[in-house]
């Protein structure tokens, strides 16, 4: 484990604009998730999340919301009871998507390993945060990303790497026929959050509000053309799911059914 303090970090400011209606926030959609003894029983997705978090000995998260989904803190309350995780919730100011969201725990996390993924994506192997940590540990990168294989069907973003695992080139939202993998979970030393917090003043102070949602890969290819440290752990036979979607949720219980065998991790270097 790091030697800094590691922080979980969960943007929960959506709209869910791809569900809408839902009758509650799409954090607290119930899905059933296999135990360990091989038995099924009703979890929120955004537990998966936060359980795997607490796996790589997380022990304090933020969870950053936007004003009206206090049914997320009035569920997991101080998150002791239901996931041995302490939580805090903080109400994000600007609408602009997950950067902004994120750059509000600023003050909170500034000198922190940050751990940070989405509520609504599953992912495994289960153990994927202590890889990314321990990476982060070994090489002091700036940032690290966790990458997954990228099924056929969809377009995301893609990362060209050199031989130690390094980001090189960073495409947002495009297939490259000679890519195979996409982010979907990440953690980061101060230096990023610190970058992302003056990158996103500066876009601001430059351009005013953005035209369409923000996302993460416009901060994270900035980061690689200013010259930062953004290393990779490649989970080859690792996989997720996004339910943010309804064709996410269609999947869903093939997904789940899989279960975990023959799921390992490997670092690219």
């Amino acid at each position: 484990m790091s030697q800094r303090e590691v922080i979980g970090l969960v943007p929960m400011a959506g709209r869910a604009t791809r569900l809408s209606p839902l009758p509650c926030s799409k954090e607290l959609f119930p899905i059933a998730m296999p135990d360990s003894d091989g038995s099924a029983r009703p979890k929120v997705v955004s537990h998966f999340l936060l359980e795997r978090m607490r796996l790589a000995e997380i022990r304090k998260a933020f969870l950053v919301i936007r004003e009206g989904k206090w049914d997320i803190p009035a569920y997991y309350r101080d998150g002791t009871e239901i996931l041995d995780l302490s939580l805090a919730y903080i109400v994000a100011r600007l609408p602009y998507g997950p950067p902004f969201s994120l750059d509000t725990a600023y003050p909170f996390v500034q000198d922190a390993i940050v751990a940070m993924g989405f509520p609504d994506i599953l992912f495994q192997p289960d153990d994927a945060f202590s890889h990314l940590i321990a990476r982060q540990e070994a090489t002091q990168a700036d940032l690290v990303l966790g990458l997954f294989p990228l099924p056929e069907h969809l377009v995301d973003d893609m990362t060209e790497l050199d031989e130690s695992g390094r980001v090189r080139r960073y495409y947002i939202k495009q297939r490259v026929p000679h890519l195979s993998h996409s982010w979907m979970i990440a953690a980061w030393a101060p230096s990023f959050t610190q970058f992302m917090h003056e990158y996103l003043r500066e876009y601001l102070r430059a351009n005013g509000a953005p035209a369409q949602e923000f996302g993460m890969a416009h901060v994270m290819h900035a980061a690689v053309e200013a010259g930062l440290l953004v290393q990779t752990v490649t989970f080859h036979d690792g996989r997720f799911l996004d339910i943010g979607t309804p064709q996410g949720l269609m999947q869903l219980s093939t997904f789940l059914d899989a279960g975990n065998s023959g799921l390992r991790s490997t670092q690219s270097l």
